[in-house]
């Protein structure tokens, strides 16, 4: 029996005469609604108390003591230094205490730039802890990019990594390093100190709401000016509810997590600061992405269990050939893009003991909204992202009537659930284009559910190449040039053309050594793609510029290609 079968709803099905059908898809032809299939048992329905803020729900949800001051909750694959749960919370608690002190109150937005740490999950804890809203951000930014966050955002404090200190000078913003070191040149507070120096007893009582702002991420911005996404904290409390039922559904709670994907990160953020410390899981944390040091991490630290995104995965395929260092290897998950049929192939021929399963999310659903819980049903359905997670449901409407549609029919994914954002900050017309009036989430995706209720993502819409009026998916030629044996990594970009509006261009990183000509690709691609959707020029480059969570950066691209077609002239 798959997981679907023995989680599923019970749905009660009416006659042909009240023209309404609910089937195994759980599409309603009354409402146009989509419901999930799954539901939560009663012990993790989501807590209603109005009052209760996502720290303090996190920590409630820790070990007991006894088990706490020796279960692992925390591991830097670079230094080995752990890191308990009883740690944790006694850190978590001293720090909160600290920034109380420090005058950070209730409302208040803390800037945090830095890469992963084992204090990066006790810096989010205790800024919540104080009812103060997170600001994260990707330190890889420009001094020039941060400012701007910072002044969008509001932030009365920054809390900063030592190396990335001199991108918060020009701000004017008080700022706190997460720990000293001697190339620092700064004598600001640091992180390390205020814990050491602080005590847990001494802070007090602070009343935080479910419906008051936990934090404020900032979209990567990959098809249009980068917004900052509000998440409550009934969003987060929402979202690691459904991390534990995942980590229940699929027997992780005593794997070995590996965390590479940045916590600044929505996906990074549920997973590694909040909701497996709520599964009592314990994580191998990266500072960043490195393949051998993911490998090293692997098998130094037995790890079972990778979320992940599409170029780790095709990093694996293409470079681990025969890895016998990830025998321990049981699961690998993969969301923030769409991974194609080809890839998941090659994957479990090379590696076939290992289970492979596509989520879906979004950082305005609070990184959820479908998924797998049975290995059976991620092979049965290989180009799916799962089901809808329970406490969702959804829409697939059609782009150009507004109509929702049935199974098998592509249109715009809309999504409803407790995770969805509360609105994009100061910026009240993006807010009301992308949730309606009865609280719909407009993903931008296009998608659609098979008959039995499973969800398929074809492309951004925004990213839908239109090529003499037919619509052409970007990451469906990516899939194909994939299939190569001399191209490392791809992305398919729109070029303007006078005569059929768009037409596909394709970026490709060959192998080593290889000779691979521009007529060579377009031939292949052509082999097994209607002519519409031929690839017609080629650009050869050294890497794909992509997010921290893997999502191809098209508009670089599309800029680079106009640069060139401009030199040329």
């Amino acid at each position: 029996m798959s997981v679907k079968e023995s989680w599923t709803v019970p749905v009660k099905e009416e006659s042909s005469d009240s023209q309404r059908l609910i089937n195994r898809s759980g599409f309603d032809s009354r409402t146009g609604i989509y419901s999930s299939l799954l539901q939560l048992s009663d012990h993790l329905k989501v807590p209603t108390d109005p009052e209760l803020g996502i720290a303090s729900f996190v920590l409630s949800q820790f070990p007991d003591p006894y088990v706490a001051e020796s279960k692992i909750a925390l591991i830097d694959s670079a230094t080995n230094q752990q890191l308990t749960y009883a740690q944790l919370h006694r850190s978590i608690r001293s720090l909160a205490c600290a920034l109380y002190h420090l005058g950070v109150r209730k409302g208040d937005v803390v800037f945090l730039l830095s890469p992963n740490s084992l204090l990066y999950p006790t810096i989010c804890l205790a800024i919540f802890s104080v009812g103060a809203i997170l600001s994260p951000a990707n330190p890889i930014n420009t001094p020039s990019e941060i400012a701007k966050q910072v002044l969008d955002s509001g932030a009365k404090l920054a809390i900063s990594a030592p190396q990335e200190f001199y991108k918060l000078v020009q701000t004017g913003v008080p700022t706190i390093v997460t720990f000293h070191h001697q190339s620092n040149g700064c004598d600001s507070l640091s992180i390390e100190e205020l814990i050491e120096s602080s005590d847990p007893r001494e802070l007090p009582e602070i009343k935080v709401k479910q419906t008051d702002t936990a934090a404020i991420l900032y979209s990567s911005g990959t098809t249009g000016v980068s917004k900052g996404v509000i998440l409550t904290h009934s969003n987060f409390i929402a979202t690691v509810r459904l991390v534990r039922w995942y980590a229940e559904g699929t027997s992780s709670q005593d794997d070995i997590f590996l965390g590479f994907i940045p916590i600044f990160h929505i996906y990074g953020l549920g997973f590694f600061a909040l909701g497996l410390f709520c599964a009592g899981i314990t994580t191998v944390l990266m500072q960043r992405f490195d393949l051998q040091a993911m490998v090293n991490a692997i098998q130094t630290h037995k790890v079972n269990n990778i979320p992940a995104v599409p170029p780790v995965v095709l990093g694996l395929v293409k470079y681990c050939k025969g890895n016998s260092s990830l025998s321990t290897l049981r699961r690998v998950g993969s969301g923030a893009a769409p991974l194609s049929k080809e890839l998941i192939e090659a994957f479990r021929r090379q590696f076939p003991w290992v289970e492979l399963r596509q989520g879906y999310g979004l950082t305005e659903s609070c990184g959820t909204g479908s998924g797998f819980l049975s290995d059976e049903d991620a092979r049965a359905h290989p180009r799916s992202c799962g089901l809808l997670l329970p406490t969702f449901c959804a829409k697939v409407v059609d782009i150009e009537t507004g109509l929702a549609l049935s199974p098998n029919k592509e249109g715009e994914v809309w999504l409803k659930s407790p995770t969805i954002m509360k609105g994009y900050l100061g910026n009240e017309e993006a807010t009301a284009a992308t949730i309606d009036k009865d609280g719909w989430l407009k993903t931008g995706d296009l998608g659609y559910f098979d008959e039995d209720g499973f969800l398929y993502i074809v492309d951004r819409i925004k990213e839908l190449i239109k090529h003499n009026g037919y619509q052409v998916a970007p990451a469906e030629l990516e899939a194909v040039l994939l299939g190569h044996s001399n191209i490392l990594d791809a992305a398919v970009i729109p070029v303007e053309d006078e005569e059929s509006g768009q037409i596909p261009m394709a970026y490709v990183v060959k192998a080593a050594g290889s000779e691979l000509t521009e007529e060579e690709v377009i031939h292949f691609v052509a082999g097994q793609v209607a002519p519409y959707k031929k690839v017609r020029r080629v650009g050869f480059i050294n890497v794909i510029p992509k997010s921290a969570a893997g999502k191809i950066l098209r508009k670089q691209l599309i800029l680079q290609s106009q640069q060139q077609i401009l030199s040329k002239l």
